[in-house]
């Protein structure tokens, strides 16, 4: 992390660990807002945005996770893409390309929905519909729903494979992303599984113009392909990459691969430059 600046900022009410990369360069581009998976710290997807080097990017700790205080109540995600609008314009930033991974992909749905005129483009990982989702795997639902796999370092081991699938449970990364978590507090956990109860994108998708890139793996035992399809289906600018293989951390499993289909989706020309260019 010894490029972004971490700091605490005091967003809407909540004390927020936040960080930044690359805030003071020049970039063609808007910096990315990223939501991080349920559970996971900044440290988690530190490296990805240090590899988006051409472009400012932003991503903080949900209350009780990673380095971010206790919730005192429950927040939703209508309160918390609020928030993440105030943290825009504590740092002052208009526009931005917004990201999220698995639970964070509900929020980058819900930010996109709730705040049209501050998302350029979007993107979605591994993630679904919310309380329509197709359920994944029962053996790795009921594994994932227990925060003992942040805590206990053997639990994680034993189950990682059934966790994030084979792609990355037989591969190097598997003990380089556990030394980058942090195990939150239970009610910081716990919250953040609130948050999304009883809520759905799918009657506002159909909706909502904004391009966005489905990326999603053929592997996933938490949330499954078919997931990525119904998403698909329901946004009309949207595109689906199947990355296979993929298991549910697939963007570090296939992180090149991954990387080069964000950067490709983020960096085309809009319909409006292509139409000055002609």
């Amino acid at each position: 992390m010894s490029t972004a600046e971490v700091t605490m900022e005091n967003v809407g009410g909540r004390t927020l660990r936040v960080a930044r990369w690359r805030m003071d360069m020049e970039s063609a581009h808007p910096p990315i807002l990223f939501f991080n998976g349920i559970g996971a710290n900044i440290e988690a997807v530190a490296p990805m945005a240090e590899a988006f080097d051409d472009r400012a990017f932003i991503m903080f700790d949900m209350p009780g996770i990673g380095g971010s205080p206790q919730p005192i109540v429950p927040y939703n995600v209508v309160t918390m893409a609020w928030t993440s609008a105030q943290l825009l314009d504590k740092l002052g930033i208009d526009t931005v390309d917004v990201m999220g991974i698995s639970w964070g992909g509900g929020m980058a749905q819900h930010f996109a929905i709730q705040h049209p005129g501050r998302t350029r483009r979007l993107v979605l990982i591994a993630t679904s519909a919310g309380m329509l989702m197709m359920p994944g795997n029962p053996k790795a639902l009921t594994k994932m729903a227990n925060p003992r796999r942040y805590v206990d370092p053997e639990f994680m081991m034993k189950n990682f494979e059934t966790l994030y699938g084979e792609g990355l449970g037989k591969g190097p990364g598997k003990k380089s992303h556990m030394s980058r978590l942090t195990p939150p507090t239970p009610r910081g956990y716990m919250y953040q599984l609130l948050a999304m109860l009883g809520w759905t994108s799918a009657p506002a998708l159909p909706f909502m113009k904004k391009d966005t890139l489905i990326l999603m793996g053929d592997d996933d035992q938490i949330v499954p392909l078919a997931n990525g399809k119904f998403l698909n289906s329901l946004i009309p600018n949207s595109e689906l990459v199947v990355i296979e293989g993929g298991g549910h951390l697939f963007l570090l499993s296939h992180k090149e691969e991954s990387l080069s289909k964000m950067r490709e989706f983020l960096d085309a020309p809009d319909a409006a430059e292509l139409s000055e260019a002609a």
